[in-house]
């Protein structure tokens, strides 16, 4: 917990409060909520000793907006209008909004918005553990370009490393924490350009781990560790031209390793040995269609408590990397859904910690293209069509709201996507028409969108860090996203 004021002092602060003044309104519940909000964050002190642990966890395409949808979805399905509610890394005490531009992109990429957060510099769209000077494909130069990295700097201060994520582990994001590459599409060896001595993702993730860089490695991707010739536990073949099989190389160093939740929940999490789980072929499922693998927060434990072993502390990230696809989709069901299950995540890592001695910082890599339609009255379904404001009550009147043709619309829409209303002719999914409640809410449902494109783009604006533990106060006002890594990196070395 946060280190608060002694409860005689708490007293005594809400007792000069305004809400011991003589105003009409001070019985009134919102007035009483936010002088209880003053109390409680006047109280909050921060703490300036180092960090054992530093756990970043990144949802991926989670921005403000992003955000909002998923803290409406979260509190509708708890039975109330959902406004009201509070995620769970929402009551961190530290706040700050990232700038997260590439240095040659106005709508960042995921690649260059890892490094920034993994190795402190901004960079190129595209590519991962490198700088600026390489151009993006160039394998000759990444060798000159690449830059130290978390797993290499928290490893040599005597911490455990892991990395956790719902989409392949070879992907941007995970990837920026152990790999130096000039593309970030270099994930396994079939995908090299001829020429290019650059060692693919995947080999890099088992060099990383046979040099003690990386202790656990969980999330999907199991095809770039098998050759074409090699069928998985699922049936599906790998995409390797190469000869190697990346998974029988890790047992040969003394790996252990899951492929599902059953052989996860037989892992050993003593940290005598190294774990590697990769739980499908390509990414993860997305968790409303979740069978067969661990949640999000289920890996996020178990790495937690294999890593927890270590005396010197630990680093952890934890990426829900399939929120950013189903914005991609257009398919906001998926989007709330993974939103949840990452808010479930975030509650996890918080419980097995302690704030004394851990640094979890919450954030996004980007935003989409995401929009919010009005008026909408409170209690309005945040997946289906946009209800009126009733001026008689406070949950909505039960009555779609209509544009100027007539016609109802969602709550939620994208500014391009799968889901654009200006295609009718050939029947694409969102077009404009006299759409029910129940057709919008249903999960399969593609969010209405303006201009036509097969997947629906990220977008520039700021996302938000929230912060607590060791150092979490430096967290605060709009920051460069490069910042989020100097500030865990100087929580875990500082004296």
């Amino acid at each position: 917990m946060n280190r608060l004021l002694p409860m005689t002092a708490l007293t005594a602060l809400m007792s000069t409060t305004a809400g011991a003044q003589n105003v009409s309104q001070a019985d009134n519940e919102w007035f009483r909520a936010g002088q209880a909000a003053i109390a409680q964050k006047t109280a909050v002190q921060p703490i300036t000793s180092q960090a054992k642990n530093v756990i970043i966890l990144i949802a991926d395409g989670n921005g403000v907006g992003t955000n909002y949808a998923t803290r409406l979805w979260h509190g509708q399905q708890n039975g109330n209008m959902g406004d009201e509610n509070v995620l769970p890394y929402e009551t961190f005490p530290h706040l700050a909004l990232a700038k997260t531009y590439n240095v040659n992109a106005q709508t960042p990429d995921s690649a260059g918005t890892g490094t920034a957060m993994h190795s402190g510099i901004k960079t190129k769209a595209g590519v991962v553990g490198v700088d600026e000077t390489l151009n993006r494909g160039d394998c000759a130069q990444t060798e000159a370009a690449s830059v130290t990295n978390m797993s290499e700097i928290m490893t040599a201060t005597g911490r455990s490393v892991g990395v956790i994520s719902t989409a392949r582990i070879t992907h941007a994001t995970p990837a920026s924490v152990y790999a130096h590459s000039a593309d970030r599409n270099y994930e396994s060896n079939d995908g090299l350009p001829e020429g290019c001595a650059q060692p693919d993702i995947a080999s890099q993730l088992i060099e990383a781990m046979k040099a003690g860089h990386v202790d656990v490695a969980m999330g999907g991707g199991r095809r770039h560790f098998i050759g074409k010739d090699v069928t998985d536990e699922e049936g599906k073949t790998g995409k390797r031209t190469d000869g190697r099989n990346l998974l029988e190389e890790a047992r040969s160093m003394g790996a252990q390793y899951a492929w599902n939740d059953e052989t996860a929940s037989a892992l050993a999490l003593d940290g005598s040995s190294p774990i590697l789980a990769l739980f499908e072929s390509s990414h993860m499922k997305y968790e409303y269609d979740r069978t067969g693998e661990p949640s999000l927060a289920e890996m996020t434990s178990t790495a937690i408590r294999a890593l927890q072993g270590n005396e010197g502390g630990f680093f952890l990230s934890i990426e829900a990397g399939r929120v950013d696809h189903a914005n991609h989709d257009g398919n906001l069901h998926r989007v709330v859904t993974d939103g949840v299950a990452f808010a479930e995540a975030v509650a996890i890592a918080d419980e097995l910690t302690s704030d004394e001695d851990t640094l979890i910082v919450v954030t996004a890599d980007h935003e989409h293209a995401i929009a919010f339609n009005g008026y909408c009255g409170r209690g309005t379904p945040i997946t289906g069509l946009c209800y009126g404001i009733d001026g008689n009550g406070v949950m909505h009147n039960g009555e779609p709201q209509t544009g100027a043709d007539g016609k109802p619309y969602t709550v939620v829409g994208y500014l391009n996507g799968a889901g654009t209303v200006l295609r009718e002719d050939v029947n694409w999914v969102g077009a404009r028409g006299d759409i029910t409640q129940d057709e919008a809410t249903d999960p399969d449902y593609l969010q209405q969108a303006l201009i036509p494109r097969s997947s629906e783009t990220h977008s520039g604006e700021d996302v938000a860090i929230y912060a607590k533990g060791p150092w979490a106060h430096l967290l605060n006002g709009t920051v460069e996203q490069n910042f989020i890594f100097h500030v865990m990196h100087h929580a875990a070395t500082v004296e």
